[in-house]
């Protein structure tokens, strides 16, 4: 039997666009011998929609989509993601996620989701109903066991006792040939490699081949990044779709592998095509074409811009370098370098002028008192006026530059550095720009060396460095995991060897900076632990652990 997997890239809330997108990656199924056509989680209304279902016509908009939907199947069936009614007389939550079994211009069967997840990114359990019972469905002689991305999330594969329930369990207990799985699991560092030993266990476990459709596209901070899968009776994984691209293809979950497919991609490369995906898809979706972002001739800006050019070519790019009276002209021949290297804009615009004319103005008020993070803060905030002002006068989308271990302890200007549209990279530790840096290097120079060796620095104030605010970079970002994404207390860290001031000084910070992430543009999510989305905590608290 052969199985189409569609995997998509759906935009939330084009019911329209996503039908067209639905019904081309079900006729190129179709074309290579489908003979059952599988979309991922939420296909017909886009990943996650949040609080969109609670609109007045989002929800009866969507089933009128799945019903004209339905309408064009004809060949053989599909199965499609949606969101479903909840029957308002019952008492519980107005909406289900559900699967539509769509067969010869019908809808044959329904199915909603068992599992809710509500932690880190998910919050499912504010709109959606649980499926009561797991049901099989029979086709052409045999059984399928249809679930929903986090019904086959359970404690047998993870160890973490979520839930009651086992989908999986329910459906192998009344009998089923094949388990498909339609989801929307969004991508962090090393996700890929949880999935296949994942989904190897369970076919392995269950003895039944498992047909996997995971959604592939960006939706403001999450990035899914597809990777569908399908493992044998026996747990091998025996095809794996590419990452990061809406693709699809036919398989047969029945034929004995040959031999076990591979991810074709390392770390590095996955978090690269992430945040390429991520900058594409937010752009776009948000119905911009170009973006802008300021130059500093260091290694975030640099590495921003490179992801930018690839994700929007490099002609839709525009850089400005803004000197102030610390920057180096090394910073700024940098900055020209990478523009030329990328083929992107780069206009030169200083800020001595008008950082001395601000200087003067605010005298009355400073005088007597001695120069400090003020005149810093200065600069970086003339910084974001003038991209601000680029922006707005040829509506470009401002790509902000700042790292994770920045973010984390607030070594970043509120209103400065910090303006922008989109924070590309602040879900990247330090260290690990450095390594996507080497690696976009790895064939010739794109990103100047000289800026991926340089010491570096915001250049503020004479002679300054990162280094002389922050603990090296390497120990800062070894505790920032273990208290921001471990959620380890100070002591548990400094048991690891870590010296106990700095820790204490990084928990500080940490906790300190929350105000500012409140306002930050939104970021993209690459780690398992990101700011924003999955992360939420008080700004007026005074616990300390």
């Amino acid at each position: 039997m052969n199985i189409g997997i569609a995997q998509i890239n759906s935009v939330i809330g084009d019911f329209p666009g996503n039908v067209k997108r639905i019904l081309a990656a079900y006729r190129e199924c179709l074309d290579a011998g489908a003979d059952l056509v599988v979309t991922p989680e939420l296909a017909l209304v886009g990943y996650p929609p949040r609080d969109l279902v609670f609109k007045s016509q989002f929800v009866p908009q969507c089933l009128q989509a799945l019903d004209y939907l339905a309408g064009e199947i004809r060949e053989v069936p599909l199965l499609v993601g949606y969101v479903d009614h909840h029957h308002p007389e019952r008492t519980g939550k107005p909406f289900r996620n559900a699967v539509a079994w769509l067969e010869n211009g019908e809808i044959r069967h329904r199915i909603w989701k068992t599992l809710l997840p509500t932690y880190d990114v998910f919050d499912e359990r504010r709109y959606f109903e649980p499926s009561e019972s797991c049901e099989p469905i029979s086709w052409k002689g045999k059984r399928f066991g249809v679930t929903i991305c986090e019904d086959i999330w359970t404690e047998d594969y993870l160890q973490r006792p979520l839930y009651d329930r086992d989908p999986v369990k329910e459906l192998l207990g009344k009998g089923i040939d094949l388990l498909l799985n339609l989801s929307a699991s969004p991508f962090h560092q090393g996700k890929p490699l949880v999935r296949r030993a994942m989904i190897g266990g369970i076919s392995r476990g269950a003895q039944v081949p498992v047909v996997y459709c995971n959604s592939v596209g960006a939706n403001d901070q999450l990035i899914f990044d597809g990777h569908s899968l399908v493992a044998d009776a026996q747990g091998r994984i025996t095809a794996q779709l590419p990452g990061f691209s809406a693709c699809s293809r036919v398989v047969d979950p029945f034929q004995p592998a040959v031999q076990e497919a591979k991810l074709d991609t390392c770390d590095t490369e996955q978090l690269y095509q992430a945040l390429v995906l991520g900058v594409r898809d937010y752009v776009v979706k948000c119905g911009f074409s170009t973006v802008c972002l300021g130059l500093s001739g260091g290694i975030d800006s640099a590495l921003t811009a490179t992801i930018a050019a690839a994700a929007l070519g490099p002609e839709n790019v525009y850089g400005l370098t803004m000197p102030s009276p610390y920057s180096s002209r090394g910073s700024v021949d940098d900055s020209f370098a990478l523009a030329k290297n990328l083929g992107i804009h780069c206009t030169e615009l200083p800020i001595r002028n008008a950082f001395e004319s601000i200087k003067s103005a605010m005298q009355p008020v400073f005088a007597g008192k001695p120069e400090d993070v003020t005149e810093e803060n200065m600069q970086a905030r003339l910084r974001g006026i003038m991209l601000m002002a680029l922006s707005n006068k040829d509506h470009h989308l401002l790509l902000t530059t700042g790292n994770k271990s920045e973010l984390a302890v607030g070594y970043c200007t509120i209103y400065g550095d910090m303006c922008g549209g989109l924070a590309v990279i602040s879900d990247l530790p330090k260290v690990c720009v450095y390594e996507i840096s080497r690696w976009i290097n790895r064939e010739r120079e794109i990103i100047p060396w000289n800026t991926i060796d340089k010491a570096p620095s915001a250049e503020l104030r004479p002679d300054q460095k990162d280094q002389d605010s922050l603990p090296p970079y390497e120990i800062l970002d070894g505790i920032l995991e273990l208290y921001v994404e471990q959620q380890l207390s100070a002591e548990e860290i400094v048991a690891r060897g870590f010296e106990e001031a700095t820790v204490r000084w990084i928990q500080r910070r940490v906790d300190l900076n929350e105000w500012k992430r409140h306002q930050a543009a939104p970021g993209l999510r690459v780690t398992a632990k990101a700011f924003g989305i999955g992360r939420r905590m008080p700004i007026a608290q005074r616990f300390v652990g």
